[in-house]
């Protein structure tokens, strides 16, 4: 957490961003360090995310990418994954977000799948509720995933947000 809280405020809005594509939520998060603990900072981020605007859940979503299956999946899931997904981003207009954390590697296909096929029968204002919710739980998830990197347990790299010289001034020793 203390590495975190001392990112310069640049570079914590930079990885800020890789969890979530809000600039407002970004700043928002990074003007409110430091903070005393991870509870503190997640719960800080769940009501950023609670607050978006409209348009600032529209910015977010745009910088989102579809969920994808991992390498070495069947090639008959990742066709029906490529379907839907294009099918869910021409009815809502933006990209498939589901948080698929807590569920095994071997499930998550079956899990991707099934998620997106039930969503695409909701109408539009339900999903963007639903996107909204499973945006909050992704940027929690990359939060948590930024704050191993950073604490040295994880390495760090591009998708960080991080600029070179932070990614080597916060890398692992050793």
């Amino acid at each position: 957490m203390a590495r975190f809280n001392s990112l310069p405020p640049e570079h914590a809005r930079a990885a800020l961003l890789h969890c979530c594509g809000s600039e407002r939520w970004a700043q928002r998060v990074a003007e409110h360090r430091p903070y005393p603990d991870c509870a503190s900072l997640l719960a800080a981020a769940d009501e950023a995310a609670y607050d978006l605007s409209q348009a600032d859940l529209t910015q977010a979503l745009a910088r989102e990418s579809s969920a994808e299956l991992a390498h070495g999946a069947p090639y008959a899931a990742l066709v029906a994954l490529d379907a839907a997904r294009a099918e869910y981003e021409r009815t809502f207009g933006h990209a498939f977000v589901v948080c698929l954390d807590g569920h095994p590697p071997e499930e998550q296909i079956s899990q991707l799948l099934a998620a997106i096929r039930r969503r695409l029968g909701h109408e539009i204002d339900e999903e963007r509720s639903i996107a909204a919710d499973e945006l909050r739980m992704v940027a929690r998830s990359r939060l948590l995933r930024l704050l191993d990197r950073l604490a040295g347990t994880g390495p760090l790299g591009p998708d960080d947000g991080l600029p070179a010289a932070d990614s080597g001034r916060f890398a692992p020793a050793g």
